[in-house]
């Protein structure tokens, strides 16, 4: 879109990544006595607005001058040796799978400084600001640089980065059972971690090379079919815990009920999508063979996912006296008070929708994978929203339980705050995958490609899925629909009189909740305005990531 040199491109590149790391580490300083004034902890939540202010303009700026005709090479690349004996290089670059990801992180991340500063973060045993802050900026580096390395050990380096501020953010400033889930999300993701660092080790011995482009040139050529079953088998393990894919998904529900609202906003909008984008960047290129005889049973946990979540949801969202309790040996086991809450609902709703992702990607075939990554965009942005709206919910009323907010006829958001309940409509619409909305394009094609799945691959078996992932989508409707009945619609608890019925007598009023604040109207807009973008140009996501899909699945990008 615009002219900017190679040399300025890669700057940019080592900006983002770089940046975030820095601006933790400074974070933790103590503030220049010109920034004290009054309130030191404004000054340090000031320094993350600032910082990753910086990191999302350059985002833009990176993307602005990306070649758009060329999204299939790798540009803005850093190349530097930095491990020889092992062939370990500092490598960096983006093209059309990485930039709109990259850019997703990074206005994700503004947006929840930018909430944090307006509202600062509290909880139990809170330590001081600059520790949430710096949290956040390490958090932030780590995933950007998850999306713009290209060496297979960086990668596991920056996707382990973001493990340790995620339990913090949990574990000191989240609610009721934070120990207890910011526990089990790290045990859940280092174990897998474990195992795809085996997995990865072995690429890259038997390769002789770290290198993901070199490796995806390759093709898997160099690898042998044992090699590549082993190491998809390692590396998908690893991957599939962050992603999430059931049945390995059950320390998410806990995460994100237990998470701040910003925890919530990162982990589902950005955290799980480290997952399938390893699947599509390291998975899909440099071990074709292996995945080739994985993906039947991947899309089998797919298309599991997306029923059981959508279950899950359905009997989450229903009143209590129509839920039973959930049994079974993979069946969830929530801490007393969490059946109907309406955070646990959107949680168990992302392993339906990432379903969908790894369904796409199962199907090997260029639109099911372009599917998968519209759908990676499309979640980020939707249930970014959701959950900031369902904490800006649980502000207002002190709750997130579904029951508490409906009592017998329903919350009335429509009548008491009718922005807002305006705007838990539109990410429920979006998320249920109304056409002419982002959640619509991605899980469209993801079915489209199990259609017509990859040469090799058992079509009856495929069409077995697509069957159970449209059925998936009718439950999706059904169960936010029915949440948008309990929590927008209905008469609402009453308060004092009117000034008058239309036969004489006194009217009653509805109690009234504050409405959107102009800080909540700053962090929403801008995910409002690009889920509805991006529902109605999908070519604007598809014609930078079909180029690079293609390259990738007919030898790596150049």
């Amino acid at each position: 879109m615009i002219d900017i040199s190679p040399s300025v491109m890669q700057a940019l590149l080592a900006l983002i990544v770089a940046g975030p790391l820095l601006g933790a580490a400074t974070a933790l300083l103590p503030p220049p006595p010109g920034l004290k004034g009054a309130s030191p902890e404004q000054a340090v939540l000031r320094h993350g607005v600032t910082v990753t202010g910086a990191v999302l303009v350059a985002a833009v700026v990176l993307a602005l001058g990306f070649d758009h005709d060329h999204p299939s090479t790798m540009q803005a690349t850093t190349d530097v040796n930095w491990i020889p004996a092992l062939d370990v290089r500092i490598h960096l670059g983006i093209d059309g799978i990485s930039l709109p990801l990259l850019v997703l992180t990074a206005l994700l991340t503004f947006l929840c400084a930018l909430h944090s500063y307006a509202k600062p973060p509290q909880g139990p045993s809170a330590p001081p600001p600059r520790a949430f802050v710096a949290l956040l900026l390490l958090l932030e580096g780590g995933t950007l640089a998850s999306f713009a390395v290209l060496d297979l050990l960086l990668f596991f380096l920056a996707f382990e980065t973001v493990l340790i501020p995620m339990y913090f953010l949990i574990a000191r400033w989240g609610g009721e059972g934070r120990r207890a889930a910011a526990w089990r999300f790290i045990l859940y993701t280092l174990l897998g971690s474990v195992v795809m660092l085996l997995g990865l080790l072995l690429v890259g011995l038997r390769a002789h090379t770290f290198d993901m482009v070199a490796l995806a040139t390759d093709n898997g050529r160099g690898l042998s079919t044992s090699v590549q079953v082993i190491a998809v088998l390692a590396i998908g393990l690893g991957l599939a815990v962050k992603s999430p894919m059931w049945p390995l998904h059950s320390w998410l529900p806990d995460a994100h009920t237990a998470a701040p609202t910003v925890g919530s906003v990162l982990l589902a909008g950005v955290l799980l999508k480290m997952g399938t984008y390893g699947f599509v960047r390291i998975v899909l290129p440099i071990a074709p063979d292996g995945l080739h005889t994985f993906a039947p049973y991947l899309a089998a946990l797919a298309v599991a996912g997306i029923i059981y979540g959508s279950l899950a949801c359905l009997a989450l969202a229903l009143p209590s006296a129509g839920r039973r309790p959930s049994s079974g040996r993979f069946a969830p086991r929530p801490p007393t008070g969490a059946r109907g809450d309406l955070k646990r609902l959107i949680a168990y709703s992302s392993v339906g929708h990432m379903g969908f992702v790894l369904l796409g990607i199962a199907t090997m075939t260029p639109t099911g994978v372009n599917g998968a990554l519209f759908a990676n965009v499309a979640h980020g942005l939707i249930t970014g929203l959701l959950f900031f709206l369902v904490g800006a919910v649980k502000d207002r009323t002190g709750s997130t339980d579904l029951d508490t907010l409906a009592q017998d006829a329903g919350a009335a958001l429509y009548g008491r705050a009718p922005r807002l309940g305006g705007l838990l409509a539109f990410g429920a619409v979006a998320s249920l995958g109304l056409p002419g909305l982002a959640g619509f394009w991605g899980e469209m094609l993801a079915m489209f490609g199990a259609f017509r799945p990859a040469d090799g691959l058992s079509r009856p078996a495929y069409l077995t899925y697509l069957a159970l992932a449209g059925l998936g989508t009718l439950l999706t409707a059904a169960y936010l629909l029915i949440v948008v009945r309990r929590v927008c619609m209905g008469p609402g608890r009453l308060e004092g009189t009117g000034a008058g019925a239309a036969g004489g007598g006194p009217a009653p009023v509805l109690a009234e909740l504050p409405d959107v604040r102009a800080h909540e109207f700053a962090a929403w807009t801008p995910l409002v305005a690009l889920t509805v973008l991006a529902g109605l140009w999908p070519a604007a996501l598809l014609g930078l990531t079909n180029p690079a899909v293609q390259q990738l699945l007919a030898g790596g990008p150049k």
